[in-house]
C-alpha cells in the first residue's frame, strides 16, 4: 500500500502567532464542543490514528494519519504531510503547533476517516480544549484523545485488570478516566474530544488494543510520523 505524502501548506493570515491569540482562538471554540453524541460503535466502519513528529534543531513537524477498518484493524490508507513548525511549544497550545500538519494529512486521504484518535487530550486540558477537540470542532469528525500521561489531573489507580478505569479529575469536575488497556500495565488517559461519549471512547480505546498498552491507531501513525520526519530531515 502506497502512503500519500504532502507538504504542510501555507499558514492562514489569522492564524495566531503568540500566546495570547492562541488562547483567545481556544476560549472562541470551546463552545462548539459537542460532548451529548455517543459515537460511532466500535469495531464498525473505520477508525483513524493521528500523531506528529518533531525535528525541534531543524525547525520541521511530521504529521501521520493511518485509517483503519474498524473491524479488523487491517490498514486502509496512510497520508503524512511535512513543513515547517507553526508555533512555538508552549504548554497548553501544542494543537497551534501540530494542527497545520495533521490538518494537511488528513485533507490527502481519500477514505472516511471515521473516528479519529489523537495522541493526546481533548477536553481533559487546562482550559478543555486540547487536540482532540480543536481538531473534532475544525472538521466536524467524531474525535477522542488517549494520552500516555495524566498532564495536570488526578486520578486514582484503576483496578489491575484490562478494562478498569478511574475518573481523571480536575478538582471535582471529571474530565477523563485512566483506563488500563493490559492487565497490570500503567493505564492511558482517554478523554473526549467532540462528537463522542467517555463510554464510547472507553469501549473504542478497548477494542483498539487487542496486544498492547497503546491503540494500534497511535502505534501505527507513530511510527509513519517518525519515518516520515527522518527522510525529510535527512
Amino acid at each position: 500500500m502506497n502512503t500519500t505524502a504532502v507538504t504542510i501548506p501555507p499558514l492562514p493570515a489569522d492564524w495566531p502567532a503568540d500566546e495570547a491569540a492562541a488562547r483567545a482562538v481556544q476560549d472562541g471554540l470551546r463552545g462548539r464542543v459537542v460532548r451529548d453524541e455517543p459515537g460511532p460503535p466500535p469495531g464498525a466502519g473505520h477508525v483513524t490514528g493521528v500523531d506528529v513528529a518533531y525535528d525541534d534543531e531543524r525547525d520541521v513537524v511530521a504529521a501521520a494519519v493511518v485509517v483503519l477498518d474498524a473491524a479488523d484493524l487491517s490498514v486502509v490508507e496512510e497520508a503524512t504531510a511535512v513543513g515547517r513548525v507553526a508555533f512555538p511549544y508552549v504548554p497548553g497550545l501544542l494543537a497551534f503547533r501540530e494542527l497545520p500538519a495533521v490538518l494537511a494529512a488528513l485533507d490527502a486521504l481519500t477514505a472516511d476517516p471515521g473516528l479519529v484518535v489523537c495522541d493526546g487530550y481533548g477536553i481533559a486540558h487546562p482550559r478543555r480544549f486540547g487536540l482532540a477537540s480543536h481538531l473534532g470542532v475544525l472538521t466536524g469528525r467524531p474525535t477522542i484523545g488517549v494520552a500516555k500521561n495524566p498532564f495536570t489531573f488526578a486520578y486514582e489507580a484503576p483496578g489491575a485488570a484490562r478494562g478498569s478505569v478511574a475518573p481523571l479529575r480536575d478538582g471535582t469536575e471529571e474530565v477523563g478516566g485512566a483506563l488500563r488497556t493490559r492487565d497490570g500495565v500503567k493505564p492511558v488517559f482517554v478523554s473526549v474530544g467532540h462528537r463522542v461519549s467517555l463510554e464510547t471512547a472507553y469501549a473504542h480505546v478497548l477494542h483498539l488494543t487487542p496486544r498492547y498498552r497503546l491503540p494500534e491507531t497511535t502505534r501505527r501513525a507513530d511510527a509513519l510520523c517518525r519515518a516520515a520526519l527522518r527522510e525529510a530531515t535527512g
